[in-house]
């Protein structure tokens, strides 16, 4: 089910970059990144952590290399990866050439804490030479001083003339090949930093809202930040900062992708609050079914309604739907049409039964991509 036209603005044109074989930017969906949280060198722990985000649905990978044995198990773990995997560098240039030639699809980096002319220098010529993109991370919290003193704190026109400035350092060595992002804490600082870049270059964009905090914190402070650009066609990847298993991070940045019809992978339950006039436990239901089918990559929608008040409306508009009955009887519909009833303590096992299904029907085929995305 895709979103009707609201009068969301066209997206931002922007070019494309390559992080190995996904395109960043250019025509091609918003990808969804998230990083790993285990010892780099730990090369089992880390390439099990990369595999979990896969399945997630994690398109891009970045993966931290703060020291030498970072870098050098690195090439241990692009071989593994599944999936693209970008080296977080900072400070010591030389991380950033090891991992270029580790197979880095991509470096992140900011070249204003890299050092020198010269280091940028080298940075940039080991990518071009390994075929490796960069990524400008700009962020609140570590701003030059002097734009710190200029703007009078983090502000978004600080934070993008960071950006720019160091965009101008990498476009001075032929070097286009980067996207950029600008991060903040703060949801208002983190928007109007986006929209001031957007509209100074066309590099793709990497948005996030850094250290937005825990599971739930961190998940409305991402989805207001990101949802707010991502309405307005700016933003070409994105990350999701939660200070809980990185693999949430995947699943949060899907599900602000899906509920914007930008991307569609996996299942989406619609599902009441419940209340008083529930024929069967809609809460433990839904919980379950989340649960049950997390493994499910077909784009579906599949509608839980406790009572006859908005559930056949919901249902018709779902490609599974449940709507509750009396006598412990509910009303199933398939593909927006009354179709057959089932008992309450069959409905988990049912609708999983039911969703599985349709997955096979489908082939498995996720990720379509929304018109209006397109």
């Amino acid at each position: 089910m895709s979103i009707p036209d609201t009068g969301r603005p066209a997206r931002r044109e922007s070019r494309g970059v390559m992080v190995g074989d996904i395109e960043v930017g250019g025509a091609s969906p918003i990808s969804v990144q998230s990083m790993t949280n285990t010892p780099t060198a730990d090369v089992s722990a880390t390439s099990a952590q990369i595999g979990a985000l896969a399945v997630a649905g994690a398109d891009i990978v970045r993966v931290s290399c703060p020291d030498e044995d970072s870098t050098a198990t690195f090439r241990r773990l692009v071989l593994e990866a599944p999936v693209p995997l970008v080296a977080d560098i900072h400070f010591h240039y030389k991380r950033a050439i090891e991992a270029a030639e580790a197979g880095a699809a991509c470096l992140r980096i900011n070249p204003g804490n890299i050092g020198s002319a010269e280091r940028v220098r080298e940075v940039v010529g080991a990518a071009k030479d390994h075929g490796c993109s960069m990524r400008i991370g700009v962020n609140a919290g570590s701003l030059e001083k002097d734009l710190l003193a200029k703007h009078g704190g983090p502000t978004p026109e600080a934070m993008v003339e960071s950006a720019m400035n160091h965009a101008r350092l990498l476009e001075d060595n032929d070097f286009l090949d980067f996207k950029i992002s600008a991060k903040a804490s703060n949801v208002a600082l983190t928007v109007g930093a986006y929209r001031g870049i957007a509209a100074r270059c066309d590099y793709p964009l990497h948005l996030g809202v850094t250290e937005a905090g825990g599971l739930i914190g961190g998940t409305v402070k991402s989805a207001v930040g990101l949802g707010m650009l991502l309405w307005e066609g700016i933003g070409d990847t994105i990350r999701v900062s939660l200070a809980t298993d990185p693999v949430e991070e995947v699943r949060v940045g899907w599900e602000i992708l899906k509920s914007l019809g930008l991307r569609r992978r996996g299942v989406n339950i619609i599902a009441c609050p419940s209340c008083a006039r529930q024929r069967f436990d809609v809460t433990d239901t839904v919980g379950e079914l989340e649960r049950r089918l997390a493994h499910i990559e077909a784009p579906l929608t599949v509608s839980i309604i406790g009572c006859v008040v908005n559930g056949p409306g919901e249902a018709m508009m779902t490609d599974i739907g449940l709507t509750g009955g009396g006598k412990g009887n509910h009303l199933v519909y398939m593909s927006g049409s009354p179709d057959h009833k089932v008992a309450s303590g069959d409905i988990v096992e049912h609708i999983v039964e039911l969703v599985e299904l349709r997955a096979a029907e489908l082939g498995g085929e996720a990720d379509e991509h929304a018109a209006a995305a397109e």
